[in-house]
């Protein structure tokens, strides 16, 4: 399928007319195919109710995410890591779930096996440990390595050419396998003739090697989408084609420099810092607008790491975290695209400082975040989701869970503006209490017109 072109006027469109448009599109079913008439109205219904929610408008009732997680695998005894190396088990689990449970939980769950665990073995990856590779065969889900993959004496090196620093420096340090991109010298250097001996590492057996298993991965991923193409779909899937980013200082800490690293950084060489803070939101902000899906896209999400409650003073917050990742919210906003930030971690003593955007131009997804103090100081401009505790939808009672749901629909979804979801994705819910969620949402969030 071709990417969609973006109107011809849309230079001359506010960011409010521009995010109007991408939200709209959702509204369009004139492209789509729908097994039966009734599910083409359910569609409508539920895009309808999210356009609503985004433009903090009341719609007919509280839209709902349930976090399902690994529970269709669960159900179907096939372990992450199955689903990681054979696909089928995962999309045949995938299946059974949805044929039993979508329609009463509303909800489409997606095949659970991430990214292909071979090719995470082919690329030897350092920065995650999975089922079976640093995690016991039976895990359930990854885990971050952090490590030092740029010293600060490399500060320099980045900032003069962030690309050449990634190929030549950066990857060879993450994967294992393209530790031999470090023999090439910088591909800028090519300006004339003489310069194609910069190509002579591909002579060498571990080039040649690297390059025999690049060509192996896009073998796998070709084998996992042709599979995907093959089980089809149900129904068109809700706002497909957001983007992916995050906040430069988390870019930096998680990265390259690690969390020890940047905290340091910000002490001891804060000037190189701040300049590299700004040179990674431009890479981020020149990623997602220069996709080639940019026209389908109507939001970008955020994983929020380092800018937590504890992680930093708010003096620090002030001057490290927030203002690059400002300018890359300001600069998506302005071309009509959603802000959608998952704030892991409580965000209580942040809520004074994060309102200076437009209404409607972003969503807050709360793990731990006080959500009536968020609805207070948020909520009339921006959409709130979350904070179902995943403690609570892996061990707590159904009554628990509903008694839960219904304060939160009736007070944090006073006036529209609220998606009931977990506080994270959780591993191992009971289905009992997804039930006692969709339950809630059904008997306390509809509202009367």
């Amino acid at each position: 399928m071709m990417p969609s072109k973006l109107p011809d006027n849309w230079a001359d469109m506010t960011p409010e007319k521009k995010r109007e448009y991408r939200l709209n599109r959702t509204l369009d079913t004139s492209g789509m195919q729908f097994p039966t008439p009734e599910a083409e109205k359910a569609y409508k219904t539920r895009a309808q109710r999210m356009v609503d929610v985004y433009n903090i408008r009341e719609p007919d009732r509280v839209p709902i995410t349930l976090p399902v997680g690994n529970l269709p695998l669960k159900m179907a005894g096939v372990t992450t890591r199955e689903s990681m190396y054979d696909y089928s088990k995962a999309m045949e689990a995938t299946r059974k779930f949805n044929e039993k449970y979508s329609e009463e939980l509303e909800y489409t769950a997606m095949p659970f096996f991430m990214i292909p665990g071979k090719v995470l073995d082919l690329l030897d990856y350092k920065l995650y440990a999975w089922p079976g590779h640093g995690i016991a065969e039976d895990g359930t889900s990854w885990q971050f390595k952090e490590g030092e993959y740029m010293t600060v004496d490399e500060y320099d090196d980045f900032l003069l050419d962030p690309s050449d620093f990634w190929i030549r420096k950066y990857l060879p340090r993450a994967f294992g396998t393209l530790e031999p991109m470090r023999f090439f010298q910088p591909f800028t250097n090519i300006t004339e003739n003489v310069h194609v001996m910069q190509f002579m590492p591909l002579a060498m057996p571990q080039v040649q090697e690297m390059l025999q298993k690049m060509l192996e991965i896009g073998k796998e991923y070709q084998k996992m989408t042709q599979l995907m193409m093959s089980a089809g779909r149900s129904g068109p899937s809700m706002f497909l084609g957001g983007g992916f980013a995050k906040a430069p200082f988390d870019t930096l800490g998680d990265t390259l420099r690690g969390t020890a690293g940047i905290m340091k950084d910000m002490f001891r060489c804060p000037d190189k810092l701040l300049k590299a803070l700004d040179v990674t939101a431009d890479l981020t902000i020149n990623t997602i607008l220069n996709s080639p899906n940019i026209a389908d896209m109507n939001m970008v999400t955020y994983p929020l790491h380092k800018g937590a409650d504890g992680w930093m003073s708010q003096k620090a917050f002030d001057t490290f975290y927030w203002p690059s990742m400002k300018k890359v919210m300001d600069a998506f906003i302005k071309e009509g695209l959603i802000q959608n930030l998952f704030a892991e971690g409580s965000y209580n003593t942040r809520l004074e400082y994060v309102g200076d955007f437009p209404k409607g131009s972003v969503t807050w997804w709360f793990d731990r975040t006080d959500m009536f103090k968020a609805k207070e100081i948020l909520g009339k401009k921006f959409c709130l989701q979350g904070n179902v505790p995943s403690s609570m939808i892996i061990m707590g009672d159904p009554k628990e869970v509903k008694e839960y749901c219904r304060k939160l629909i009736q007070e944090v979804g006073k006036g529209g503006g609220f998606i009931l979801s977990g506080g994270t994705v959780a591993e191992n819910p009971k289905l009992e209490n997804l039930k006692a969620m969709m339950e809630a949402v059904r008997e306390y969030g509809y509202y009367k017109k």
